[in-house]
């Protein structure tokens, strides 16, 4: 995919592995193209991957493995909307799995440092909706979120 525009994520020698871990996640992903490291370049052994072009969900990202000086943080994060509590429990079960940490509303750290959101539609739309006085409430008090409680505040 030659994309206009696309986030690119810096990672410390784990750009494949997370690459491949993302793209199993999600329909319509895939790894588009990779390019590696030349020994004319002097930054890294000849043939290690340098930078990842790939597709999740439809949306293009890339990868680099740009070495220790920068890390992932929650200032930037990949944002899902899901369309149920089953696809939610899905991607935040395997997200925070071998070593990622979960956060406030939906967002978690996986174990390679990447942030995301996890978000289901429906919780979206209660947010913002004539009761969303009554679901932010119930809302800032989860980790992952969960629908069924959100439904009852909205209907209370």
């Amino acid at each position: 995919m030659n994309a206009k525009v696309k986030a690119c994520f810096w990672f410390d020698g784990q750009a494949a592995e997370a690459v491949d871990f993302y793209v199993s996640l999600l329909p319509d992903s895939r790894i588009d193209a990779i390019s590696h490291y030349v020994e004319e370049m002097g930054l890294a052994p000849a043939g290690t991957v340098l930078a990842i072009d790939f597709t999740l969900a439809g949306t293009p990202f890339q990868a680099i493995n740009g070495g220790p000086e920068f890390q992932l943080s929650e200032a930037a994060s990949i944002s899902i909307a899901t369309r149920d509590q089953a696809e939610t429990d899905h991607l935040w079960d395997a997200l925070i799995g071998n070593g990622g940490t979960p956060s406030r509303c939906g967002w978690l750290k996986d174990r390679f440092g990447m942030s995301w959101q996890i978000t289901p539609a429906r919780a979206t739309e209660l947010l913002a909706g004539p009761q969303a006085g009554k679901v932010w409430p119930v809302f800032f008090t989860m980790s992952k979120i969960d629908l069924a409680p959100l439904e009852a505040a909205a209907r209370a």
